[in-house]
């Protein structure tokens, strides 16, 4: 097999782990905070293993280090609201929000980069609504607040991948990953306290060791689904075009509803007008790469910290 074909196929299992996190999210019995919580201490724990990790952050400035604790802020809380969002309504209403993220920075990258904006990402944004309209139409009624905490979390991650777009050049990636995950740690740490007034639907014991299915599943979570894949995708995306590396970080979606009516059987919580709502926003998803020329991903290492992988570039 040569490299390129073998690189495909890396990179289609890399997005199908990837999808898996909407799974696994579903499937623990944690409440959002913990999970994510535990999802973060496990990461951390395992790169802080890597002497790369340090040595990275004995080049950083302080003023740097500041930068990326800021964005691991905008990270845990993307994360908590995803996983928000999947408790509040299933896996695959969390999994199609976050195609929102794509569209969301199309929207903020020019405003936080300074950059010209682009009509033909006004009318991807446009195109979307549409879909956005058919999904809230298509689910229950009880599950349109998991919509909404979604479509926070897709804006969170359009505003930390495009603040990191901005930085990355500035520190190794995988020492960025730490970092930012660190600090998001951190901040859940600190918002714990006060999350039952706030989000008591999200709240719970941090200090609380997980049962052993809930600790298997966090252990599938954070090695399987985040640290195997992230690895993976160093030397996948190397021997991809940019098309192709967009083409493939935007099936997560897709294999997350099939994952999810597989596993969970979660097609019969939704009804066709969910799927239609669907099949329009991936529509637009898809057509994004299209709209003008990709570049490659410089630094694939920071898909690590995004459900929304699209979004770190």
């Amino acid at each position: 097999m040569n490299p390129t074909s073998k690189a495909h196929l890396q990179i289609h299992f890399c997005v199908l782990l990837w999808g898996f996190t909407a799974i696994l999210g579903k499937m623990i019995t944690l409440p959002a905070l913990p999970l994510v919580w535990w999802r973060m201490l496990l990461v951390i724990a395992a790169l802080a293993l890597v002497p790369r990790v340090w040595r990275g952050l004995r080049s950083m400035t302080p003023r740097l280090i500041l930068a990326y604790c800021g964005i691991g802020a905008l990270v845990s809380l993307h994360w908590l609201t995803f996983y928000g969002a999947i408790k509040l309504s299933n896996a695959s209403v969390g999994a199609t929000c976050m195609a929102l993220g794509t569209v969301f920075v199309a929207m903020i990258e020019p405003w936080l980069t300074r950059t010209r904006f682009s009509k033909r990402e006004l009318a991807l944004g446009l195109m979307v609504l549409p879909g956005v309209v058919l999904v809230v139409g298509g689910v229950p009624a009880g599950m349109r607040a998991g919509i909404a905490v979604g479509a926070v979390s897709a804006l969170l991650v359009a505003l930390f991948g495009s603040l990191n777009k901005r930085l990355v050049e500035h520190g190794d990636p995988l020492t960025v990953t730490a970092l930012e995950l660190g600090a998001g740690t951190v901040m859940l740490t600190l918002l714990a306290p006060v999350m039952p007034l706030l989000f008591p639907v999200f709240a719970g014991e941090l200090l609380v060791v997980p049962g052993g299915r809930d600790l298997a599943l966090l252990l599938g979570l954070a090695l399987a689904c985040t640290l195997l894949p992230f690895t993976l995708s160093l030397v996948a995306l190397r021997h991809m075009s940019a098309f192709a590396q967009q083409l493939a970080v935007n099936l997560e979606p897709v294999y997350a509803i099939v994952l999810a009516a597989l596993l969970l059987g979660e097609q019969h919580e939704l009804t066709k007008l969910f799927y239609v709502g669907v099949a329009v926003i991936l529509a637009a998803v898809f057509i994004h790469p299209l709209l003008g020329s990709p570049r490659p991903l410089q630094h694939p290492e920071v898909l690590g910290t995004a459900e929304a992988k699209g979004a770190a570039e």
